[in-house]
């Protein structure tokens, strides 16, 4: 029984490092303010449980997906040899039934929440699935992967209204330069390896200099698309942009981290500070929207 226990123990810390789970927070901010804004403060429960249901699906099956696709890449890559399915510590079977379990739950959780999430949920699949390739022929992946990351906030605005307006629009854009932003930072360590194997990336596409530039000013027009959002929301007030202010100063702080000379803090600035980011954005904006 023990040694049953542990290997599931094994199992479950195997795919929540697959699925890299502590990167939840990163969309997960966004639909949830997205979710308090459209309804003018807590929708009811149902709503609620569905929309993080389908919320954990899509980012659960599609982060399952992307490791399979990559599988071969990251076996060549030194950074990325340590992962799961590289090491034979998953199978690619399992996971792809992993996968397809995750987008049917997002596809079930859909249906229960109205018919438009349900129509558009095929395009969400698409989005979902489609990011891992575009690394192959793209150097725009990381705008892709962003796009991606804002199906949740509209996603969430869907999912309660049932219809599209402006501010959900802008806080979709606003998801979708921060992530291509900090997915730009952390694909510069790369550089070599991509450009070496016909990898497509912005670094790679212009460079690392020039990448860090792009992925600057990706942050900026982030803040500017963020204080549209509180200005388009009436609930949004003083604490929302007080915080949107500590936001704009991580991000100063994020991009002194990195420079082409000097990738070492890499994961600090694309990751940990951002991960903060995250839950200021939430808090302030969750006080703002209840309070």
């Amino acid at each position: 029984m023990n040694t049953i226990l542990t290997k599931l123990i094994k199992k479950a810390h195997d795919y929540g490092i697959l699925v890299m789970f502590s990167h939840t927070i990163f969309s997960l901010s966004f639909a949830l303010i997205s979710m308090l804004l459209v309804s003018g403060g807590l929708p009811s429960p149902y709503i609620v449980f569905w929309i993080l249901v389908a919320f954990m699906g899509a980012r659960t099956g599609a982060n399952a997906i992307n490791r399979v696709i990559d599988a071969e890449i990251d076996a060549k890559n030194p950074r990325t040899a340590t992962r799961q399915l590289p090491q034979g510590l998953l199978k690619k079977k399992e996971v792809i039934v992993f996968s397809v379990v995750c987008f049917a739950v997002m596809v079930a959780a859909a249906a229960m929440l109205n018919p438009l999430c349900l129509l558009l949920s095929p395009i969400a699949l698409f989005l979902l699935t489609i990011y891992s390739y575009t690394k192959r022929f793209t150097w725009a992946c990381h705008l892709v992967l962003g796009i991606t990351s804002a199906a949740a906030p509209v996603g969430a605005w869907l999912a309660v209204s049932g219809e599209l307006s402006w501010l959900p629009l802008f806080m979709g854009a606003a998801n979708t330069l921060w992530v291509a932003g900090f997915d730009i930072i952390y694909g510069s360590q790369d550089y070599k390896f991509d450009t070496e194997n016909g990898i497509h990336s912005i670094p790679a596409r212009f460079g690392v200099k020039n990448a860090l530039h792009i992925a600057a000013a990706f942050h900026a027009i982030t803040i500017v698309f963020l204080a549209i959002v509180g200005i388009l929301s009436p609930q949004l007030n003083i604490v929302y942009f007080a915080g949107l202010t500590v936001i704009a100063v991580l991000f100063v702080i994020e991009h002194r981290l990195v420079s082409p000379d000097n990738l070492s803090n890499v994961k600090v600035a694309s990751y940990s500070i951002n991960q903060l980011v995250s839950i200021i954005f939430l808090i302030t904006g969750v006080i703002d929207a209840l309070i």
